[in-house]
């Protein structure tokens, strides 16, 4: 099961291969994934990923146009919990994983398609979602606070 620091270099690896990459059209799902659809289609927008804990948000934010001054688009976090074998990948269309249950097409030529591959399905997501509430200090990034948790535990028991 991926654990926060696994969850903290998947949103790096987002941010490395998204990096000066446009996005197009709608986020897909797989036909066989019983996690909701994602209503998001925006004719540009970027991709940012960010961690905490075993969470991994990534942020749609669309681009605007010329054309569209007074576009509606509105940005959108969607929230990952990887489950046992979650990961991302980034390939070409045609070498899509089997398990690529969500997926964020490029408006490249040839595309190239960013996408969340869960083998057992028990990875999920969450459009419009937030980190979880009631969750613990970060390890990564609340380091002190972590420690200061587990030391309160400790002594409790």
């Amino acid at each position: 099961m991926p654990e926060g620091p696994e969850l903290h270099l998947a949103s790096l690896f987002v941010n490395k291969v998204c990096e000066g990459v446009l996005f197009t059209g709608p986020v897909t799902k797989s036909a066989v994934s019983k996690n909701c659809d994602v209503s998001f289609i925006c004719e540009a927008y970027r991709i940012q990923a960010s961690s905490r804990g075993k969470e991994v948000k990534l942020t749609l934010t669309p681009i605007k146009s010329d054309v569209k001054e007074r576009s509606t688009e509105q940005p959108m976090d969607i929230v990952f919990r990887f489950g046992m074998s979650g990961y991302f990948r980034f390939t070409s269309e045609d070498e899509l994983p089997k398990h690529a249950h969500l997926r964020f097409f490029s408006n490249e030529k040839p595309c190239r398609v960013l996408s969340f591959v869960d083998t057992r399905r028990f990875g999920s997501w969450q459009p419009n979602g937030s980190w979880q509430r009631g969750r613990g200090p970060c390890v990564m990034f609340e380091y002190e606070s972590f420690r200061s948790s587990l030391v309160c535990l400790c002594a409790k028991v």
